[in-house]
């Protein structure tokens, strides 16, 4: 394996593992402190009135984030095969 590769190994899995560190705790705080259902509630009230929404934003979010992460596998594919 090349030094970046390592690097880049070491890299994700220090970022999945922050990533883990924080959303976990903060996803079973959530669920055990009522916010579920305040949430349940707001996204109702978001439903009935129109217009873009939440639901939207995250739509675009998503679109977002799946169209940076084929963008740079593109980039990597295509750079290993310059060499």
């Amino acid at each position: 394996m090349s030094a970046a590769v390592k690097w880049w190994s070491r890299a994700t899995a220090a970022v999945t593992g922050v990533m883990l560190t924080l959303v976990v705790p903060v996803h079973a705080w959530a669920a055990s402190n009522g916010v579920a259902d305040v949430a349940i509630e707001a996204a109702k009230y978001r439903r009935s009135r129109r217009g873009f929404g939440f639901f939207g934003f995250a739509a675009v979010c998503c679109l977002l984030v799946v169209g940076a992460v084929v963008l740079i596998v593109f980039l990597i594919l295509r750079s290993r095969r310059k060499k």
